[in-house]
Parts: C-alpha cells; structure tokens; sequence
C-alpha cells in the first residue's frame, strides 16, 4: 500500500505526466470579428493549446478565401503564445483529433445559437465520445456581431470596424472597391 507524502498517495505507480489541454475552435471566420477575438482570448487562457481552425467553407460561398481568412485570424492571434490557426476541411471532429484536442470551444450569443450549437454537440459526442465541447457565451457587448453582418456593412460602404479588428475592415473594404 501507498504511504501519504505531502498530500500526494504514493506508491508502485508513477505519476503520469501532465497532459496538455488542447481545444480547437472552428469556424468559417469569413471574416474574422471582434466576437471570434475575444473567444480566441479568453478559451486560450483556459486550455494549454487553442487550435483555431479556418474551415474550407464548403457549401457556402465565402468572400476570403481559406489562404486570406487564415492570414488574417494569424494576424490577429499572434499575441497568444499557446493558439495555432490551421485551415481544414471536412467534419471538426475528425480536425479535432487529428490535433490532439479533446474539448471544442463554440461562442453562443443567443437562445438560437444554443439550439443550434447543442445539436451539433450532441451530434459530435455521439461521433466521437472522447471529445468535450465547452459552449462559451458571447460578451453582451459583442452580441450584436456576425459576419454576414460586417459583409453586409462593407458590401454598402458602411464603417465595418465597428464590428472587425481594423485590419480586417482594411480587407473588407479592399473586397468591395474591386467589385464596384
């Protein structure tokens, strides 16, 4: 039997070493917004290692392409010591484990997007059971931003950095005057 030393039991076996919490957080990011910023913060500062992953976008018509929305969600997580963003295809829980995560981080701002972000977790748990998802609620400030909204702006000549970092409006805009 195992004698107590300093609050730790001790024993035949040895301790296993430290693993690494990894999450990844995964979306479309097209673009990338104040609201995907500061989810990007604070789930870093919960995990060891947040992998943001910039989805393909299949079936959608996203107006970046993955190369652009990579640079720009690199850019502006490259304060953050412990996040990696990589771009990838197909389902976020195969991604998910082929980085080594076990937690998957989703932003809710609303009733509507627990409906739906519940689904999928359920749906991602019955995959694959040995992921966690963590559901983080959008600051109140932040609420109000999306996207499509912020490309809606942008599309129309509008101030889109009242809902995107500056060098993603800068991006915006440059979208726009070449489709005018």
């Amino acid at each position: 039997m195992g004698r107590i030393a300093k609050g730790r039991v001790t024993g035949n076996k040895q301790r296993s070493p430290a693993k690494l919490r990894v999450g990844i957080f995964a979306g479309s990011f097209d673009p990338p917004t104040f609201g995907h910023q500061d989810l990007i913060k604070r789930a870093s500062s919960l995990l060891d290692e947040l992998v943001v992953a910039v989805g393909a976008a299949d079936g959608k018509s996203p107006l970046f392409t993955t190369a652009e929305r990579v640079a720009m969600t690199q850019a502006l997580c490259s304060e953050y010591e412990n996040v990696r963003v990589i771009s990838f295809d197909g389902l976020t829980v195969d991604c998910a484990l082929a980085e080594g995560a076990t937690t998957i981080i989703r932003g809710v701002r609303s009733a509507i997007d627990y409906d739906y972000e519940m689904r999928m977790a359920l749906m991602n748990q019955a995959m694959k059971p040995q992921l966690q998802t963590i559901f983080l609620p959008t600051r109140a400030d932040l609420s109000h931003i999306s996207s499509s909204l912020a490309k809606e702006i942008a599309r129309h000549g509008g101030n889109s950095g009242l809902l995107v970092p500056s060098l993603v409006a800068r991006e915006l805009k440059k979208k726009f005057s070449k489709k005018r």
